[in-house]
């Protein structure tokens, strides 16, 4: 994760990925500029002026969608506004995190405060009001087709300031029109182009984006490990990880994951006893972790460029140029990240599938000194067998859940919107897919621990070493069956905190070792 700032500038400051979590989390406070603010009340005037000269221009003076050829009057432009909010809140399905909605929250004042949405200083002072006291919209999760934006999400996400809706705060939901009120707070009165400027726009998806370019990368360097920790266990060969042959085929990703790989395994005994052995390779689940791994790792590193270009868009419609020009466009349409989380999807199910694979293969009791179903005394115990069955079933979830949302375009606002992007469901999908990953990450991170501890007494490399004795502090080797769910579950908070990272750092805090691995600087960023 990337160093943040102590505070952002919304409209100024290059927002991330992980400026936005910062915010979220609270380890970074947003403000806007008085720069920025001139920005946006000089937007706001020009929406104003419009409004009173009567020219026609979507979404101000017009109704919306197919509806665009319909005037309103300069009287009725507010209640258009409010009546936007109301009419598009058709969410349905388990409402998304809080944090998601959060970082919608926050994605939507960066974009609104670079002055070219006709927003008001008021509405963006209440919904910063929002994120700073951790009052955060339930947004429910279905409803969104990412064409003019996340239309149904963005609707329900600013309901509370017209004082519908409900309101998670302090682990309890509270109608909007209550909180206001115990808040000492008005209902806001939306201007002209406000409630337009609020639903247009991608940051259903883009907050889902930040969020699988998160756990994505702590999948990837966790798997990376956890690999390493099988091909001691297995005691595979070094050999498919030397710089010499990933020269030859530079994929920034490949490089990167066998520079990692070739770091953990050095020094380790292990490794060493099999170096004379008859066997000429290893099966791919072990030999083709650089070409895999890194392969996903590329597909996450084109996210989060894209992600990075669309945290600092513009994204609602109509867009204020300036006085004299206003242009009803296309900039909330969500291809450009629906499709990018289409291909990050299968990426991270590729991850669970190689990992299935060497859980598989773990199991197999070919490898010299690993008994079957890693356990000594079968028969009576099924070992390591089942444990399997839920990796398997977790790889084959995942495979169902990646075909592309983006393909599937259906038209909508009766044909004004003839091509939707999907791109909301591609990032939930994105997201349940990684969820997948963990587990099974969890699973593997558990049968590589049991078949390193018939490795000893020779010893690994100080990193694996290391884990290996962190992971025995929480689970302990297994002489015989036991409730195995016990041991996943301790895994998968083991993955999801982050555990066998925090080994690493640790280590090399500890020792001053800085490693020069290529592309460090892009794969560990975000």
């Amino acid at each position: 994760m990337s160093s943040f700032p102590k505070t952002f500038s919304y409209g100024e400051d290059h927002l991330t990925a992980s400026i936005a979590l910062a915010i979220a989390k609270g380890k970074t406070s947003g403000r806007i500029s008085a720069t920025a603010r001139k920005k946006i009340k000089t937007s706001q005037k020009i929406v104003a002026d419009i409004v009173e000269e009567g020219h026609p221009v979507y979404g101000i003076n017009t109704g919306f969608g197919p509806l665009c050829t319909t005037s309103i009057s300069k009287e009725e432009t507010k209640i258009l506004q409010s009546n936007i909010l109301k009419s598009h809140s058709v969410g349905v399905g388990n409402p998304i995190t809080t944090e998601i909605a959060k970082l919608m929250l926050i994605l939507k004042v960066h974009s609104l405060a670079k002055g070219y949405s006709g927003i008001s200083d008021t509405t963006l002072k209440r919904i910063l009001w929002h994120i700073e006291n951790d009052a955060i919209p339930v947004v429910p999760s279905q409803g969104s087709v990412g064409a003019s934006g996340d239309l149904a999400p963005l609707s329900h996400l600013f309901l509370p300031l017209i004082g519908f809706g409900k309101i998670e705060y302090q682990g309890r939901t509270i109608s909007a029109s209550t909180f206001l009120k115990k808040k000492g707070l008005e209902r806001l009165e939306l201007g002209p182009k406000e409630g337009l400027a609020l639903i247009n726009g991608t940051q259903f998806i883009a907050a889902h984006a930040v969020k699988v370019v998160e756990k994505l990368q702590s999948c990837l360097s966790q798997a990376d490990i956890i690999g390493s920790m099988m091909i001691e266990g297995l005691q595979g060969s070094a050999k498919p990880f030397y710089n010499e042959l990933h020269a030859l085929r530079p994929f920034k990703g490949n490089v990167y994951v066998a520079n990692r790989i070739k770091r953990l395994l050095r020094g380790s005994e292990i490794l060493e006893d099999h170096i004379d052995c008859e066997r000429v390779q290893d099966p791919y689940s072990l030999r083709c972790i650089p070409q895999v791994h890194g392969a996903s790792r590329n597909a996450w590193l084109h996210l989060k460029e894209l992600l990075e270009i669309e945290l600092n868009s513009v994204t609602d419609n109509p867009v204020i140029i300036n006085g004299k020009l206003t242009i009803s466009g296309g900039n909330f349409h969500g291809q450009p990240l629906a499709m990018a989380l289409d291909y990050t999807c299968l990426a991270a199910s590729e991850i669970g599938n190689i990992s299935d694979r060497r859980i598989y293969l773990a199991l197999e009791g070919n490898s010299p000194g690993i008994p079957k179903l890693l356990m000594e005394d079968t028969g009576i115990n099924s070992g390591y067998m089942i444990l399997q069955y839920t990796s398997a079933a977790l790889a084959s979830e995942n495979k169902g859940l990646c075909f592309p949302a983006s393909a599937d375009s259906i038209p909508t606002s009766l044909g004004q919107e003839d091509h939707v992007s999907m791109g909301s469901i591609a990032g939930r999908k994105a997201l349940q897919v990684i969820e997948n990953v963990e587990k099974i990450l969890a699973i593997e991170l558990l049968t590589a621990a049991q078949a390193f501890e018939f490795r000893k007494p020779m010893k690994s490399g100080i990193f694996l070493d290391e884990i290996h004795k962190e992971i025995r502090k929480k689970v302990a080797f297994a002489k015989k069956d036991r409730v195995f769910a016990d041991d996943i579950e301790k895994g998968i908070e083991m993955i999801r905190d982050k555990t066998i990272v925090k080994v690493i750092e640790r280590i090399k805090k500890r020792k001053k070792l800085k490693f020069q691995i290529p592309y460090s600087k892009e794969f560990e960023e975000y």
